[in-house]
């Protein structure tokens, strides 16, 4: 990746004269024509080797904590831009900040590891890992947030940036976990709101799909272990009846949870996995459940364990067997902030069109970006990849997952947009500071 030209590009004369005769109080000074033209100018310069850094980490990919590769390549392209990186105490994830630190800080996620399946396309890009493949979109994220904060690192060198943008490059989103690596690190301190783009193939490119509130949901694990004392089917009355017991805990448990919570939560239990016993006329001593919790409710997600605990013990009291339960957290669930939400859609708005925003439907999927919005304000949005009229529509965690390529430049638009709207919002004085319409010495 080059390094960015500095100077003032074309437009950013009007922008500063804006900026040097503003009103105090008075909304963002840069408008939508002159960040146009900067955009255009510098993806004109960039997009093919955005398109290239992209196709490399697609070739390339690596598993969660594992992205050694990855973080170097980041590491390299930033640091060629006259930034700053630092790569995260596990070895590899990067935070880079952009901009003056006295002003608001927005920080961008992009997650930059690969899923473990086979990539099954033919395509000059294929990855050369065997077994191994970005099927979900991660490269792209990585690719859009780069591109964002080199385009960033230039209005900053031209001190156009009002304030401070942190680059978060997160490590293991799939496994999950590096999401609290990242906050263990201090990614997210001092950060006022986060901003996320995650590709979505049922969306074409060009446009943005939107979701105040829930958009992902919490995931768990849940682990249950049953033992009795085993008999002979021939004299259930004298043993514990193990199996029967946990076929109970395997359907009273998702149904009394369901009842337990606002069913506006969407709370749900499913099981993925039962075994017991291995003949047919031998009462097992002990028997196994798996499965998973899946919530779009904060507060049900914080009640979830303490409630199927005492679900479980009063199934497995009722037939006399002993039940454990080890409950995995997961993620929380993805619940954007309807203000964070509305600055994607002004900022989609100005540099895509008026037709870039539509609505998007919830997800029982998990995403470990859930973490940060249970500290900070912030949102989730789905970028559109599929080629507008195709027919062909490649899902998520599929080996012949791909993207329209020109989704890289929509990524960077929307992100650049976003982050200047979001300091620009936030660094507007507050009723308490402003008095008749001045502010307040």
């Amino acid at each position: 990746m080059t390094q960015p030209g500095h100077g003032v590009m074309p437009g950013l004369d009007r922008v500063a004269a804006a900026r040097g005769a503003r009103p105090e109080g008075d909304p963002a000074p840069w408008d939508g024509t002159a960040l146009q033209m900067q955009l255009d100018a510098f993806l004109a310069r960039q997009d093919p080797q955005l398109i290239a850094f992209r196709r490399d980490l697609h070739r390339h990919p690596e598993l969660g904590f594992a992205e050694h590769r990855t973080t170097q390549r980041i590491v390299d392209a930033l640091t060629a831009a006259g930034l700053r990186p630092r790569v995260l105490p596990k070895g590899t994830g990067v935070i880079c900040d952009i901009g003056p630190g006295d002003g608001p800080t927005v920080a961008l996620r992009a997650d930059i590891d690969a899923l473990p399946l086979m990539d099954e396309k033919d395509v000059p890009y294929r990855s050369t890992v065997p077994g191994v493949a970005h099927a979900c979109g991660h490269d792209v994220h990585t690719t859009m947030v780069l591109g964002t904060g080199l385009f960033l690192a230039q209005q900053a060198a031209a001190g156009l940036l009002p304030g401070r943008v942190r680059l978060l490059f997160q490590p293991a989103e799939e496994n999950p976990g590096g999401a609290l690596d990242v906050m263990a690190a201090g990614g997210i301190a001092g950060v006022d709101r986060v901003f996320a783009l995650h590709c979505d193939p049922r969306i074409e490119v060009g446009q943005l799909g939107l979701r105040a509130g829930p958009i992902t949901a919490a995931c768990d694990k849940v682990y249950v272990r049953v033992t009795g004392p085993g008999g002979h089917t021939a004299r259930p009355h004298l043993t514990a009846d193990l199996v029967y017991a946990l076929a109970k805990i395997v359907t009273e448990l998702p149904a009394a949870l369901s009842r337990r919570v606002d069913p506006r939560s969407s709370l749900s239990l499913v099981w993925g996995r039962v075994a017991a016993g291995s003949v047919a006329n031998a009462i097992p001593d002990d028997g196994i459940a798996e499965g998973t919790v899946r919530c779009l409710d904060d507060d049900a997600w914080h009640k979830a364990p303490e409630m199927m605990k005492a679900l479980l013990d009063s199934v497995a009291a009722a037939y006399d067997v002993e039940a454990n339960l080890e409950y995995v957290r997961g993620v929380p669930p993805t619940v954007n902030e309807p203000t964070s939400v509305q600055m994607f859609r002004d900022a989609a708005t100005q540099v895509i069109g008026p037709d870039a925003p539509v609505p998007t439907p919830q997800s029982l999927g998990g995403e470990d970006f859930g973490w940060y919005l249970e500290s900070i304000p912030g949102a989730l949005a789905r970028l559109g990849v599929r080629t507008p009229g195709s027919d062909a529509e490649y899902d998520l965690h599929r080996g012949d997952f791909d993207v329209d390529e020109s989704c890289i430049g929509v990524g960077v638009r929307v992100l650049a947009a976003t982050a200047l709207a979001a300091l620009w919002d936030d660094r507007r004085p507050t009723a308490d500071e402003t008095v008749g319409g001045a502010v307040s010495a």
